[in-house]
């Protein structure tokens, strides 16, 4: 056999991939086909790829591609697909490398060739951009829906307890009396902002890549603005280069988990303190947590605990798609389909944490006399003195030094503030009166500071009534 028939054997020789094989004329190795094929992790996109070509379907017999014999046939053909998948009698094929050329595989089969002309004017590069954005916007409503769980569940716990006295700390020092209510409330605070973040990256995500084609567009006359509003989408992407590379939407969520996630893990850092032994402020339910199999004394925060430790993996998670993203050139790369697994188990993980926790939260057990007796330790309302001489016109930077020295005298004496004479804390300034017990005390404290954002009783609750009215209005 000479060199011309050999290739042409080859060149006559069955694609090696339908949707590719071509151009190629030996098998791709099957270490390759599994390291480069997505399809273990991206056929969760199956609902979302469905849904984009029932639009782009749509679109085609809008310009005059397809009749529709051929579209009703093709969204017929999809349905029954989707049907199948869901009722698990779908046959994945891992030769087919992803999702999209499974489904597309099987539409061919099931309808025969019209099913061929569904991909005309797209490429599996906008599709995927595409079924992506579809599919994170669909999770966000998710999260957003457990996110106003646990909301709930805090703000409703802060209401209750807008009168609930407990140590304010800095540097994990009692510094002041603060509210448990006006606590909770801080945490409501920051999952507050993790909605508006939340909220922002599903409005620059809500735009329709389809179109795009490969990278450069289409030569069909395709009407873009039509598929986006088949989609839901606000409108089509701007520029066909960018609309298949970028991945700011699928970063800009993992950043967005990841502080919502420090303050999950935040709040289970304190949950975790003030159920210990050493502050034994709360008390969890049985269901979240276990025991030792050696010490049958213990019950560990399993929950908060698990919370503080995903925390890391979904920054790990922002970490991994801005490695993958750093150093890539326009348009598509295959780098590209490393951006799935962190960010589907970034959704996940979150998810769950906030599950968790919705349900978590709202039910400890508050030990409110074990949280008095604690204000009581470390001079909590020794500010509340130098705000006193201060309004008895003493400078504050001498009310300080005044207040300080008392704090001394009393460690001395092994007292209290309050617990001091008249007699005693005129020594260190004669303008001290007996009205000085009103604001020693740590109830007076808290009643004192009755501003916007203060910790006073009536305060926390306003707080808490403008909270709920804020989260049931979205």
């Amino acid at each position: 056999m000479d060199k011309s028939e050999s290739a042409n054997k080859k060149m006559t020789k069955k694609p090696i991939n339908v949707s590719w094989g071509g151009r190629f004329h030996e098998p791709i190795n099957d270490f390759v086909k599994r390291f480069s094929a997505s399809l273990s992790f991206d056929k969760r996109l199956y609902n979302e790829d469905i849904l984009g070509s029932i639009a782009h379907a749509q679109m085609l017999e809008h310009v005059g591609i397809l009749t529709a014999g051929e579209t009703e046939k093709i969204i017929d053909g999809l349905e029954h697909i989707k049907k199948d998948i869901v009722n698990n009698k779908f046959n994945w094929l891992l030769d087919l490398e992803d999702v999209h050329m499974n489904i597309e595989a099987a539409l061919v089969q099931k309808i025969g060739s019209i099913g061929k002309k569904l991909h005309t004017g797209r490429s599996r590069n906008d599709q995927v951009a595409t079924d992506l954005r579809l599919w994170l916007r669909n999770q966000i409503d998710s999260i957003n829906k457990l996110l106003f769980n646990l909301q709930r569940g805090i703000i409703e716990l802060a209401s209750y307890h807008s009168g609930t006295i407990m140590p304010g700390f800095t540097h994990l020092q009692i510094a002041q009396p603060v509210t448990l209510g006006h606590h909770l409330l801080a945490w409501n605070e920051m999952l507050e902002r993790d909605y508006g973040r939340l909220m922002g990256c599903r409005e620059r995500l809500n735009q329709c890549p389809l179109g795009a084609a490969a990278l450069a567009g289409t030569t069909f006359s395709i009407d873009r603005k039509f598929t986006a509003s088949k989609l839901g989408f606000a409108r089509p992407t701007r520029n066909s280069l960018d609309s298949v590379s970028d991945r700011d939407f699928a970063i800009e969520f993992c950043s967005v988990a990841s502080i919502l996630m420090s303050h999950l893990s935040r709040m289970a850092e304190e949950l975790i303190l003030w159920t210990s032994a050493q502050f034994d402020f709360v008390a969890l339910p049985d269901r979240f947590c276990t025991g030792s199999s050696i010490m049958p004394q213990k019950k560990n925060p399993d929950v908060p605990e698990l919370v503080r430790g995903k925390s890391g993996r979904i920054t790990g998670n922002l970490i991994a798609l801005l490695t993958i993203m750093k150093s890539q050139p326009l348009a598509y790369n295959k780098d590209n389909q490393e951006d799935k697994e962190p960010l589907f188990d970034s959704v996940d993980t979150l998810s769950d944490c906030l599950r968790a926790f919705a349900d978590l939260i709202p039910n400890i057990e508050v030990k409110k006399k074990n949280m008095l007796e604690a204000v009581a330790k470390g001079f909590p309302t020794a500010t509340d003195l130098a705000d006193y001489l201060v309004n008895k016109n003493v400078p504050f930077r001498e009310a300080h030094e005044i207040v300080g020295e008392t704090v001394a005298f009393a460690i001395e004496q092994g007292l209290d503030l309050p617990q001091l004479s008249l007699l005693q804390m005129k020594q260190f300034c004669n303008k001290i009166e007996i009205d000085v017990y009103d604001i020693l005390t740590v109830e007076g404290s808290v009643e004192s500071r009755n501003h916007f954002g203060g910790t006073s009783p009536a305060v926390v609750a306003e707080a808490a009534n403008r909270a709920m009215s804020l989260i049931t209005s979205r």
